[in-house]
This record gives C-alpha cells, sequence and structure tokens, in this order.
C-alpha cells in the first residue's frame, strides 16, 4: 500500500526530514489512512480485482457497498453472490493491505419498519425481508472485515415535515423547516390499523368534518337528556326541539388537537401521571388529533349502523307478534273453513284487493280467495319480512361492532411504524451480537443507522438519535427477559452492536426545507443553517451514537455526492466536532459524482485528502533551499505525483558536464 507522507529523494541530500506534523491535517488529527473510499460493488468495482485495485489506490478504509437487494443483479451486487473463497480473498487482502472494512448493506432497503414504498402499507413479509438483508450484511461482514460497521438505511415512514416537534426554533418558537409553504394547513397524515398495517386513511388537516354538538351544563361538563353527568364516553348529541333535529356542525383540526387533549388528560388523570408522561411512558395510549379524527369518523359509522339495527329490530319484534297473532287465526278459519260445505264456501270468499286491481282502477277484476289462503299468504310475507329485518339487523350490528374494535386499533403511522422498527434494529443488533460472539471476532461487527432523506422518518439528527437510542432500549430488554442478562451487561451489549452512521451530504439537504430570515442575506442564512448543522453534529457526537461517518457533499438541493468541499456542506468542520468528542471510526468518501464529473472517483479522494491538509508525497523542499516552494496538490493532482512540472534536477546525458565548474564551484543542477 502506498503511504502518502513526506519523502526523500535518494539524489535530494539536502532534504530534511519530515515532521510529525506532515503527517496529519495539522488542525484536526485525521491522517490520510484515515480517511476511506466508498465501494459499491457492481458500479466503482465488478469483483474482488476491483476492490484489490482500490487498495492499492492509497486509502486506509474501504466501505463494501451493496446497492442490490434480495437477489443480486450485475451492477447491483448483494452480499450474496460473494462466496467462501471470495470472502477469504478479502479479508486476506485487507489483512496484507493494511486496510479496514466497513459494510453497507443493501441500497434498497429503506428502514425496518415494513413500509411498501409503492402502496405506503406496512406488512411483516417487507419488514423480514428488510430484517433478512441486514443479517447477511452482518455475515459478510464477520467473514470479511471481521468486524465493523454495517450500514443500514432509515427511511421509516413518510411524514409531513412541518408538523414535527423539531420543525421549531425552541429559543424562538418560530418554525424553522417546512416541505412547501401550504404545509402546515394541508399536511397529510396517515393513520394505520395496527393488526394489518395497512392505511385506513389519510387525514388532511385542512379537512372539515361534521360532527355533533355535545349536550353540556353550565359547568361544560357533559350530561344526558335527564341532566345527569356522564363521561366522554357515554355523551349524547345535543336535541334542536324547533328544527326537530340534533345538531352537527364542521370541525377541523383545531377541534381534533382539542379533543386529543381532552382524552389525554382523562386518560393521564386516571393513571395519577401528567400529559408529558403520558406521551413518553405510555405512548400507544396517547392519543394524536389524526387518531381522534378517524375515532370521530368510526364512533359515527357505529352510531349510525346501530341506529340502523335498532330500526329493523323493532320492525322484528312488531312482526313477531303479528305473526303468532295470525297463526291463530288460520287455526280458527281452517277449522270453520272444513266445517263448511264445500258449495257454501263462496261465502267465506275475500277480496284479495290485489295491486294490479288498485293501480288499474278495478278494470282488472279482483282476487277472491278463503280466508286461509290469505291468512298464509301473510304469513309468508310477513315471515320474509322478518328474515329481512333479522338479517339486516344482525349486519348492522356487526357493522357497529366492527367499528367499534376497529376504534382500538387506530394508530398513527408515526406509533405504528417506530414500534416495528426498533424490535427490527434491536433483533439485528442480537444478529450482530450472536455473530461477533459465535465467530469469536476480536471486534466487533455493529449496525449503524444512516441519517436518509429528509422526507423520510430518520433523516433528521433528532430522530436518528431516538432510532439509536430506542432501539437499544428494546435490545436491552430482549437480552434480559430472552436471555438471562444483568440490565447493566445488556445495556452494555446494545451500545455496542447499534449505532449511527452520519452522512454529512445527507444532513446538507435539509438546507433546500430551511426557512430562510427574510431580514439577512443570503449568506447571514447560510451562515444560520451551517450553524444549525454543526449544532446537530455535536449533539450526536455527544449523545454517543455515531459509529461512522460518510463524507459527501452538494449544494443542499439533492444528494448528488460531492466530493466534500465542493459544495456547501461544513464537511472539516463535522468532522472536528466528531473528533473532539472521541470519535475514532471509519472515515468514508463516497464520490459519486466525482466518478462522473471528474477523471475517476479516487481523484474525489484525493481532494478529500487535500482538504483535510494532508501532504503531499514528496512536498518537503530542502532545508537549505529557503528558495524552493513546497509541492502543493495542485501541483500533483492531475497528474502522477508531480510529473507536469520540471524537474528539479537532472542527471544522466541531460545533466550538464563535469569537465568543468563555476569559479564558486557551485555545481550546476
Amino acid at each position: 500500500m502506498v503511504n502518502f507522507t513526506s519523502y526523500t529523494s535518494p539524489m535530494d541530500r539536502d532534504y530534511g526530514k519530515p515532521t510529525v506534523d506532515e503527517t496529519s491535517t495539522n488542525d484536526i488529527g485525521v491522517g490520510v489512512g484515515d480517511i476511506g473510499q466508498g465501494v459499491p460493488m457492481g458500479i466503482a468495482a465488478q469483483n474482488i480485482q476491483g476492490i484489490a485495485a482500490k487498495m492499492r489506490s492509497g486509502a486506509g478504509n474501504l466501505e463494501i457497498q451493496f446497492p442490490g437487494a434480495t437477489r443480486g443483479q450485475r451492477q447491483a451486487q448483494t452480499p450474496g453472490m460473494y462466496g467462501e473463497e471470495q470472502r477469504q480473498a478479502l479479508r486476506e487482502l485487507a489483512e496484507i493491505n493494511e486496510v479496514n472494512l466497513t459494510t453497507h448493506a443493501g441500497f434498497g432497503i429503506m428502514g425496518l419498519a415494513g413500509m411498501d414504498p409503492r402502496s405506503g402499507n406496512f406488512s411483516k413479509e417487507q419488514r423480514k425481508t428488510a430484517v433478512d438483508e441486514i443479517r447477511r450484511a452482518i455475515d459478510f461482514a464477520a467473514d470479511t472485515a471481521q468486524g465493523g460497521s454495517v450500514v443500514v438505511h432509515t427511511g421509516e415512514f413518510q411524514r409531513p415535515i412541518s408538523e414535527e416537534p423539531w420543525a421549531y426554533d425552541p429559543q424562538t418558537g418560530k418554525r424553522i423547516f417546512k416541505s412547501y409553504e401550504e404545509e402546515p394547513e394541508e399536511a397529510v397524515v396517515p393513520v394505520v390499523d395496527d393488526r394489518t398495517g395497512q392505511v385506513m386513511t389519510n387525514v388532511r388537516k385542512n379537512q372539515e368534518v361534521p360532527r355533533p354538538v355535545w349536550l353540556r351544563n353550565e359547568d361544560g361538563e357533559y350530561i344526558d337528556y335527564e341532566g345527569n353527568v356522564v363521561d366522554i364516553d357515554n355523551r349524547v348529541p345535543e336535541y334542536n326541539p324547533d328544527t326537530g333535529r340534533f345538531k352537527v356542525e364542521l370541525k377541523g383540526w383545531k377541534d381534533f388537537e382539542k379533543e386529543a387533549r381532552e382524552r389525554n388528560e382523562i386518560i393521564a388523570r386516571q393513571k395519577g401521571i401528567s400529559v408529558a408522561d403520558l406521551k413518553t411512558r405510555h405512548p400507544n395510549e396517547y392519543l394524536e388529533p389524526e387518531e381522534a379524527y378517524l375515532q370521530a369518523t368510526l364512533a359515527a359509522n357505529e352510531g349510525h349502523a346501530r341506529g340502523w339495527a335498532l330500526q329493523y329490530g323493532e320492525n322484528f319484534e312488531r312482526h313477531r307478534k303479528d305473526i303468532k297473532k295470525l297463526q291463530k287465526a288460520l287455526d280458527f278459519y281452517k277449522k270453520i273453513e272444513a266445517a263448511t260445505p264445500e258449495d257454501e264456501k263462496w261465502r267465506l270468499m275475500k277480496d284479495y284487493g290485489s295491486e294490479i286491481t288498485q293501480i288499474t282502477g278495478g278494470i282488472v277484476p279482483p282476487e277472491y280467495k278463503l280466508p286461509s289462503k290469505l291468512i298464509e299468504d301473510r304469513l309468508k310475507s310477513m315471515k320474509k319480512s322478518m328474515e329481512y329485518e333479522h338479517e339486516s339487523s344482525v349486519s348492522q350490528e356487526q357493522l357497529a361492532e366492527q367499528s367499534k374494535e376497529t376504534q382500538k386499533h387506530i394508530k398513527s403511522v408515526k406509533k405504528y411504524a417506530l414500534d416495528q422498527s426498533f424490535d427490527a434494529y434491536a433483533d439485528a443488533g442480537l444478529h450482530a451480537f450472536e455473530t461477533t460472539r459465535s465467530k469469536k471476532l476480536e471486534r466487533p461487527v455493529f449496525i449503524t443507522m444512516e441519517n436518509i432523506y429528509p422526507e423520510s422518518f430518520g433523516a433528521h439528527p433528532d430522530e436518528l438519535k431516538e432510532l439509536v437510542l430506542k432501539s437499544r432500549e428494546k435490545m436491552a430488554e430482549k437480552l434480559v427477559k430472552q436471555r438471562g442478562y444483568n440490565q447493566a451487561k445488556a445495556n452494555e451489549l446494545s451500545k455496542t452492536h447499534i449505532k449511527a452512521t452520519l452522512d454529512t451530504g445527507h444532513l446538507n439537504t435539509w438546507r433546500k426545507y430551511w426557512q430562510n430570515d427574510p431580514k439577512k442575506s443570503v449568506q447571514q442564512n447560510d451562515e444560520a443553517f451551517k450553524k444549525w448543522v454543526l449544532k446537530k453534529t455535536e449533539e450526536l457526537a455527544k449523545a454517543g451514537v455515531v459509529g461512522n461517518v460518510h463524507l459527501a457533499d452538494n449544494y443542499g438541493y439533492q444528494d448528488e455526492h460531492l466530493t466534500p468541499g465542493d459544495g456547501s456542506t461544513p464537511v472539516k468542520e463535522m468532522v472536528e466536532i466528531l473528533r473532539k468528542h472521541g470519535y475514532k471510526g471509519a472515515l468514508t468518501v463516497e464520490p459519486g459524482a466525482a466518478a462522473t464529473t471528474d477523471l475517476s472517483d479516487f481523484h474525489g479522494l484525493m481532494k478529500t485528502w487535500k482538504l483535510f491538509g494532508s501532504p503531499v508525497y514528496g512536498a518537503h523542499g530542502p532545508v537549505s533551499r529557503t528558495d524552493q516552494p513546497r509541492q502543493s496538490w495542485g501541483d500533483v493532482h492531475y497528474s502522477y505525483f508531480g510529473q507536469n512540472k520540471p524537474p528539479y534536477f537532472v542527471f544522466g546525458p541531460y545533466s550538464p558536464s563535469q569537465d568543468w565548474s563555476l569559479w564558486s564551484d557551485v555545481p550546476m543542477e
């Protein structure tokens, strides 16, 4: 492996020795060997030989990345495409070249909540597929890198940016993030059935729905029609005697926020805790406005169904009594008819009163039947009506019960998805732990959740931290309950095997949603955003969750993977903060754009070395010659180590003749 350190040529007898500072960045403490490169398999390298070529370029770290998921392809490879011999070869190459390896699981895995990106629904099958991809990436890391980071994309679900607590400045209360101008008024919030993972509805904040006006007394308490105080679940709508109707009014998002707040206060009071504690300690019992909205809709459906069930039930009871009377009448008339001679039965005949006779005004003559026949026809008709009423009433009761039961399983997408994610990341962490233990790895293998695009959960630093910390709690809980570890050891293991990957470029893409202050200049707003980025970087560093770092750049719009230093991301300052707080993990350049718009992806790596102040191979000038300028990256960047400039000396047939010399004896070189 080539080491880019200060260099003394055998022909440069006067060259001085390099100082210690010239083998580092001089200001951050990051040497060339600390900065590595991402290698997406099938794109930047096709096989083990391609990885070996990247090692020879001088990178101290390589992240083996897999663009594919499930079944691999030529340009989207997966860990499963590398067998035992190839894994052994890669492991030995890394050892020989003294290169540290990390791993990136399939790019197509976006979070572990099980969300289908096409439909937005959640499924256990999708979640299982995602977890399996992480498992085989962990196995690959153990076989090749013998431990280290396994990067996993977050992106658990999509949520409106403007509705999150972190969208506001904690000091001023001013909104600092939103997707578009109208988002605070038009945001869409999905609600999920936690039994199936299906999205039941997408609640729009600007949508109003009709709701009853509940009957209250002068103190604002709910009362029934007799004036008795009742709880919120037994409240009744207010009746208007002038119109003969119950009062209904349109209600919007603010009303459902109030409804949710009222119910949360009741639940918190029953538990003897504050509403804030209810939200943190019992999140599944804390009611969100979107849940209150759907509950109101389902409650209306339930009431409608029960109303029809009562109506059908009332008719059923009336018909049941009528049938009993008709049955007695039938027995009575059958006895009379049996005792009446045949030639006298015409006297018993009754006008059938057929509908066609009435419609035609008597043109079609009426039919005459015996009383028993008329009663039998009527009984037959009433039994059919009873069957209809019976079936209708029962089905309406079923619909009512179904609506009531569904109300118990309403969950905001955030609650549902995060429950699934925490559990899945905990399982992945457990697999990393078991793999480390079973293969007796000196360096533990651990998963690192990467902050992905702003539109999805996990991209914001606060969300990333929550994912890591809550998943650690879940893993520790499983270690204690399922495997008998004590709490302290379980906490230690979960902290070791579940961490985060901080992607500098992804964090910078929040710039497009940053709300500029119109009173400030462009430069001042850019500086304010940069200050926010560095603050959040420090919060992650202090929380002890960062286990891997991706170095990439952009202009704050899209994740174009510019070389660090070519965009607006404060990459160097972010790394400095991480180092200050003890970060010693991998720093991986993801030179996506450099591979297309520059000469090669390696030029992206060299530019990163330059950004961090790394010295150039042979950068030291002779001690006795102060006029000799130091070599810079500009001298060598697009050449072969300085050969785009004339040499400082010559020898052989090009050197000056030694047959004569200057009177001062100064050598001509």
